[in-house]
């Protein structure tokens, strides 16, 4: 969506080496960052500052042909984890936009403070509300690849259901493929 709406650089962000490349292969993003800091953080100053560092790496990736960019001119955090909506609004330029697309748990630390000193709007959209329609018309127009090879896993009938929400909710297989959709046919 980002490429076909103008965007020249776009920087897909995940845990999962296995989902970067992916997103990088099949042309959904033009630069990667895998986030390696697995510790878990108490401390709301060092979650702060772990969202900040996390923030400077993407930048300094994303904007590496670009000395003077400050940041993302549009962010979108789908994980709805609050490290990532934290390291997503740092990591927006001022004046940018932070589209918070992931619900996470119902209370979350965002620093204001920082959105309102570089002026960066915090839009929210609950997951798919209102979206069907513009995404049936672009996969219709044919501007997007291929997206078949996304369906990484398919299980038949309802009984296996159980399995298939298991795997769902991995990134890799048993055997070690990456996992991206998973869908059960009847």
């Amino acid at each position: 969506m980002a490429k076909i709406s103008g965007a020249t650089t776009v920087l897909i962000s995940d845990v999962d080496s296995g989902r970067v490349e992916y997103a990088l292969h099949n042309g959904f993003a033009t630069k990667g960052y895998i986030n390696t800091r697995t510790s878990p953080l108490t401390e709301l100053h060092d979650k702060l500052n772990a969202a900040k560092e996390t923030a400077s790496d993407v930048i300094e990736i994303a904007c590496a042909d670009q000395p003077d960019a400050e940041g993302a001119d549009v962010t979108f955090d789908c994980t709805g984890k609050e490290i990532c909506m934290q390291a997503g609004l740092y990591a927006t330029r001022p004046g940018g936009q932070l589209v918070v697309v992931g619900m996470g748990t119902p209370i979350q630390t965002l620093p204001i403070s920082a959105a309102h000193l570089k002026e960066v709007d915090i839009i929210s959209i609950f997951r798919y509300a209102n979206t069907y329609p513009t995404g049936i018309k672009i996969l219709s127009s044919g501007v997007l690849p291929s997206l078949d090879n996304m369906i990484t896993h398919r299980f038949q009938g309802l009984n296996a259901v159980q399995d298939a929400f298991e795997v769902a909710g991995r990134t890799v297989d048993n055997e070690g493929n990456l996992v991206l959709k998973v869908v059960v046919e009847t």
